[in-house]
C-alpha cells in the first residue's frame, strides 16, 4: 500500500476545493500526513496594454497580498486541529504551478476539485484537473461535488 507523506491540495476557494481538502483531511488522519496548500492566482503581464501603459507594481503586490490573506482566512475556517497544514501561494497558471509545486515538494499525492471558479474558460481551454492529471508527477485524487449539492440541494 501506498504512503502519502506530502499531500498538495490546489485551493480556489470553490466548494470543489473545500470537498477535496476534507478528502485530503481523512488521508492525512489515516496516514499522518502532512497537508500543503497552493492557491494559484494569474495576473496579467503589465506590457499587454493597447496603449504602451504599465500597470503599476503596487497593483501586483495588492493582488498578492488580497490572495495571501484570503489562503489564510479560508485555512483558519477549514483546518481542523490536529492536522499539519501549509500553505502558499503563486502567480503562475494553475496546472504548471501544481506540477512544479508536487514535484518541488516531493509530493506523494494531489488531491484536488474536478471544477473550480474557471466557467467558460474549462469549455475554451481543458480543465486545470485534467491537465494536471496528464503532468502529474504523482497519483492524482479528483474529488467531485454532485450538482445538486453544488447548487445548495437544488437538482
Amino acid at each position: 500500500m501506498a504512503r502519502f507523506e506530502q499531500i498538495l491540495v490546489p485551493v480556489d476557494f470553490s466548494e470543489h476545493s473545500t470537498a477535496a481538502f476534507e478528502a485530503a483531511v481523512e488521508i492525512a488522519r489515516a496516514f499522518g500526513s502532512k497537508i500543503h496548500l497552493l492557491h494559484c492566482y494569474q495576473i496579467q503581464p503589465g506590457g499587454l496594454s493597447p496603449y504602451g501603459i504599465a500597470i503599476p507594481s503596487r497593483y501586483f503586490a495588492e493582488i498578492e497580498a488580497a490572495a495571501s490573506q484570503q489562503l489564510a482566512e479560508w485555512r483558519e475556517k477549514h483546518v481542523p486541529a490536529g492536522i499539519s497544514v501549509d500553505a502558499s501561494t503563486i502567480s503562475e497558471a494553475p496546472s504548471e504551478a501544481i506540477v512544479t509545486a508536487a514535484e518541488d515538494l516531493g509530493a506523494d499525492l494531489i488531491v484536488m476539485g474536478t471544477r473550480g471558479l474557471s466557467g467558460f474558460k474549462h469549455v475554451m481551454l481543458g480543465s486545470v484537473a485534467e491537465r494536471t492529471v496528464r503532468l502529474a508527477p504523482c497519483p492524482v485524487m479528483t474529488v467531485h461535488v454532485p450538482a445538486a449539492k453544488s447548487a445548495g440541494g437544488k437538482a
